[in-house]
Order: C-alpha cells, then structure tokens, then sequence
C-alpha cells in the first residue's frame, strides 16, 4: 500500500513545496540514481535560501506596494538644509548625519529609481552618416552605456602602423562586461569623431568626457574563424559522446558528438562544467559544446558511487589467459605474444602452430597457452598512461613527427585471440630486416647446442633475472617449467639504437609500462576476420585443433568475446586497429613505413621538453 501524500495547505509556498517533496522521495529499483541526485539537489542550502527569496518577491508582486513618494532624494536634501538653517539639538545633529550619509543617499537614489521604474538607458539611434570606407566584415559598432564610471580599457599607438590599439582590458569595467571590446582592437572613431590623427591622450580626454552612451567604431583584431584556428589545445576523446542522450547539456542542438579516438580541438575553457570544441578535420567550423574533463569525471565518479557504473580499477582477467588444454602440447611457455616450444612440440608442429627457426610459433586461438596470471608481472614505472587516472575522459595531444637525428619510434603489436600477431610480425621483419626488428627476450634456460647468445636469447642466470626483475628493467616477464622469460626495456633499446624501427608484440597489461616519451609507442590492435557464414565456418582450420582442424561455434565466440574485451580496457590506447587477413602483412608494413615520414598525434608529454 502506497503512503499517502500529504495535502498542501493553501499558503504553502515553493519552499515548503520542495521541502515535503523532498521528505517523500523514496529510491525506486529502476530511477535509483536519477531519485538520489533530486535529493541531493532539493536538500541543498543554497537552494532553501533562493526559494525563501522568491516566495518574498512573490509575496511583494502580489500586494503591489506602491511607492509613498517618487522622489525621496529631494526630499532628504531639503530636510538637510532645513535642518541646517538654525540652531539645532542633538537628536536633529544625528538626523543630518543620517541624511547626508553616502550609503543613506544611495539607498534613496536607488528608492527613486525603482518607484519612476527608470530602469533601462535610452540609447540614442545609430548615425546615418557613418563612412562606408571599410568592408562591413571587418568593422565593428559597439554603443556601450556606462554613467560616470571609466570606460575601462586603455589606449596605446602601434609603432608600425600608427594606429590606436586596444591595450589593455579591465576586469569589471564597462568594456569587460560588454565583452565587445578586446585587446588588439583598432580603433577607429568615438562618438563619431575620428581619432586617426589623434593623440593618445586626446583620445583618452574624449572617452574620459562621453557620458551615458559611447559609440565607438572599431576594427576587430581577428576574425572569429581565425580565433578558433588559433588555438593549440587539442585533445584526444577517450570516450564516445552523444549530446542527444545527454540529460544534463544546457542544449542538445548546441552539443558535438564525437567517438573514442577524434582529436578534438578545444577553443574555450571558460566554463569549467562545458568547454567549446570542433572537431579536427570536421567541414563544419561551428564549436560544439562538449562535458569538461572535470565534470565528466565527477559524473563518472557518481554512477560508480550508485552502482551503475562498474569501477575502473576492478582487476578484470584478459579473455586471452586461457590455459592450454592440449593433452599432448608440451610447450614451455607462451610469452611475449608467441609461443616458446620445446623439441618434442616441433614433431606435432601442424597441431600447435606454425615453426620458426628460434623455436616459436604463432598463437592459435584458445589453445595458445599463456602464463598464468600469478606467474606473468608487468614492470611498474612512469608513463604518461591515461589509465593513470581513474576516468577516461580526454587526453592532450600534439602534432608528432620523427626527425632524422631521433631514434625510431616503438611498433607495439596486441592481439584478440586467433590474431597471429607473431606470425604477421616475422612475416613484416623478413621482408626487411635492415628497418625491421624484434627484441630479443631473457631466459634461465639453458642454452641448447644449434642456439646463439643474443639471437635466439638473451640467457642469463637466475639470480640475475630477479635481480632486473626486482630493478623493473622488464616490460613483462614470467615463469614456466622453472624457467624464467622476459623481454626488456634494454633490448628494445638496443634494437633503436641500430636505428632500427623495434616491433613488439605484448600483452595489452604492457602497454602502460611501454607508454613513455623514450618510446613514443604506436599502438596497433590486430584482431582475426571472424567468419559469420555457416559454409565459411566450414571452411575454415584452427591452427590450434579443434573438432578435425575446424574452427567450432565455441571458438568464434571466445575469439569475438576476446576482441571486445581487449577494446573496452584498452582500445582508448591503441591508435589502429588491423584485421588480420592476407592484405595485413602489406598494410602493417605501409603503416611502418608512415611512421618515419608523416606526423601523426601522440599526448603532449612527450614532445615537451
């Protein structure tokens, strides 16, 4: 049964209203946040205090009081000289200081004003004769009302030129809060009289002398197409935006959408709930309005807080650490996006992958065995991640492009599960191993008779390993069968320093370690074509075995469960993403090739010096 809602008295005003409104909220299972927020918004002080406020104002509207006298100025002034014609006593002293106190004569000035209802200036019309020398774009008539207060800007005269520029603006004056005159502005004429000829000071006299309105014929320092066009603040949307579904946008209309990913160019900052930005490479020149980074963040922060936004920071396990369920594999590993195999896995090679001469294979779906994640770390140190934060949101970005003196920029390669990222990154290298190569991992194990120091592996000692381990030189390492693996950060730079373009291929939990200004990491996420027909279904072979080599109904799914995965966690780090089908060798290598000649957005932090 439904609690009664009780029944208003017939003097009860908004405030009261909203008070009792507010005592009857009770949380609902499907408007549990939005009953919340009106709660918190009724229960607010400053709101009781405004709607107190606007019932005494309606309170007044509605007896109309009428002024007892429109003129009680005159009449303090003729009391104060009455009172002044003759002697007088103590109580008629205080009575004339009251009324030629300054805050008292403002009070009755005030008192006048609102009883004759002299509330707007009369602005004289526009003169008829004003020149038509300039082009109407450029030339700009402002008619601004100030009383005896300054203008409050300043002058000066442009060595080159000779014309009167706007120099200066004043916070609170008649021309700030305008917000029609700017510094840079030219100046050209005062109340119709033209100060072209005129010296600073005469000019300064002039507008010092314009009571009530001033008409001042300018020229605008900039377009506002140019103002736009100049500002540096570019950002990259970590999130997709759509203003129409956005409750909280003071106008849909006005809003710009935007998708994770678009560099997104800020023009104002003004106001901290809603920035104004356009869209980089957009047609359209007209500024959107988009959520600031601090109130998209604080809306985030409050749907975590009512449940209806999982947190950030919850440990999610990868859809690729599956173990390998492959009674007869004995691999030794899967690290660094490919497969670390022993000699007897080499004589089932057409069930466990493809071989290569260093003993790897490339990853097949589920079957790719992954360390586990208790045994696999990745090295913490500084990066200039956006993780860092706990919303994604926006992120600075700038202009990049490799100089001829600078080391190659790091190719990171991620991979969904049945993407082949190993066998797609050998295939890229052989074709040119004089630009192209990889970083050779560490291990414990021990050096087999055909293996060479450095080519295969690094290989070292155990204490060794967990002495770079403890030092966090590795960008991931684990351990399988006893035996540790890891790829360092020494190893990529060893690569660089050849002037070599390094290309990696990781676990996407890596990508924060290798997000770093040293690095300047471009990100590719290589996902396999998954098939949706039933006849290209049958057609097609798991690398990793399956029912007879074919690809089952279970696989496609953990393979599209696994691509969505990676996206939602990391996609807002990745700068392309790559399907991997027989065209991909030719596109990541065309990619490779841009890298050293075009110049493409990377954050902020890492080109400042």
């Amino acid at each position: 049964m439904k609690e009664a809602m009780p029944v208003l008295t017939a003097g009860a005003g908004l405030h009261e209203t909203l008070a009792l409104l507010t005592s009857q909220l009770r949380p609902d299972a499907n408007h549990k946040e939005d009953m919340v927020f009106l709660k918190d918004v009724f229960s607010e002080r400053s709101l009781g205090y405004l709607m107190k406020i606007h019932e005494k104002l309606r309170q007044y509207e509605r007896q109309s009081p009428t002024p007892v006298l429109h003129s009680a100025s005159s009449l303090a002034e003729d009391v104060a000289e009455e009172l002044q014609s003759g002697p007088m006593s103590t109580e008629e002293k205080e009575l004339l200081n009251l009324l030629t106190s300054p805050h008292l004569k403002a009070l009755l000035s005030v008192h006048d004003t609102v009883a004759q209802k002299n509330f707007d200036p009369v602005l004289p019309p526009l003169p008829d004769d004003l020149e038509d020398e300039l082009d109407e774009e450029s030339v700009k008539i402002v008619r601004l009302v100030k009383n005896k207060e300054p203008l409050g800007a300043t002058i000066r005269r442009d060595d080159v030129t000779g014309t009167v520029i706007v120099a200066r603006i004043m916070r609170g004056g008649a021309a700030d809060r305008s917000g029609l005159v700017h510094v840079g502005d030219e100046l050209r004429e005062v109340n119709g009289v033209s100060v072209i000829n005129k010296r600073p000071d005469e000019i300064s006299q002039l507008l010092s002398q314009s009571q009530g309105s001033i008409t001042l014929k300018i020229i605008p320092a900039i377009k506002e197409e140019d103002r736009l066009r100049e500002s540096k603040v570019y950002m990259r949307a970590l999130f997709d935006y759509t203003p129409l579904e956005d409750k909280a946008t003071p106008c849909q209309e006005a809003g710009l959408p935007f998708k994770r990913g678009d560099i997104l160019q800020v023009v104002t900052q003004d106001d901290p709930t809603w920035w104004q930005a356009k869209r980089v490479g957009d047609s359209n020149l007209r500024a959107g309005l988009i959520p600031s980074k601090g109130f998209q963040e604080r809306r985030l922060a409050y749907r975590i807080k009512m449940g209806t936004l999982p947190n950030p920071k919850s440990p999610k396990k990868p859809a690729s650490d599956q173990g390998c369920d492959k009674e007869d594999c004995d691999c030794e590993g899967y690290f660094n996006g490919q497969y670390i195999v022993s000699p007897k896995c080499k004589a089932v090679a057409p069930s466990c992958g493809q071989v290569f001469s260093w003993e790897f294979y490339s990853a097949g779906l589920r079957r790719s065995f992954r360390l586990s994640r208790k045994d696999r770390q990745g090295s913490s140190g500084e990066c200039s991640d956006p993780g860092d934060s706990d919303f994604m949101t926006y992120e600075e970005v700038t202009r990049y492009q490799q100089r001829s003196n600078e080391r190659p920029r790091l190719v990171v390669l991620i991979g969904s599960l049945g993407a082949r990222i190993n066998e797609l990154k050998q295939r890229v290298i052989a074709e040119n191993p004089h630009r192209f190569a990889v970083a050779v991992p560490h291990t414990t194990r021990p050096k087999k008779p055909h293996e060479k120091e450095g080519v295969e592996y690094h290989f070292v000692t155990k204490q060794q390993f967990d002495a770079d381990a403890l030092n966090n030189k590795f960008i991931e390492h684990g351990e399988y069968k006893e035996n540790q693996y890891g790829t360092s950060i020494e190893a990529i730079r060893s690569v660089q320093a050849k002037n070599k373009m390094c290309v990696v291929d990781v676990q996407p939990e890596a990508l924060k370690r290798l997000r770093t200004a040293e690095f300047k990491p471009y990100v590719i996420f290589v996902k396999p074509r998954i098939p949706e027909s039933r006849r290209r279904r049958s057609a097609t072979t798991s690398p990793g075995g399956g029912d007879h080599g074919r690809i089952t109904d279970e696989d496609l799914q953990e393979m599209r469960q696994s691509a969505i995965q990676i996206d939602q966690q990391y996609g807002h780090l990745v700068d392309r993403v790559l399907i991997k089908e027989d065209s991909a060798s030719a596109e990541l290598r065309g990619i490779l090739e841009r890298l050293e000649r075009e110049s493409f957005w990377v954050p902020v932090s890492w080109v400042r010096t």
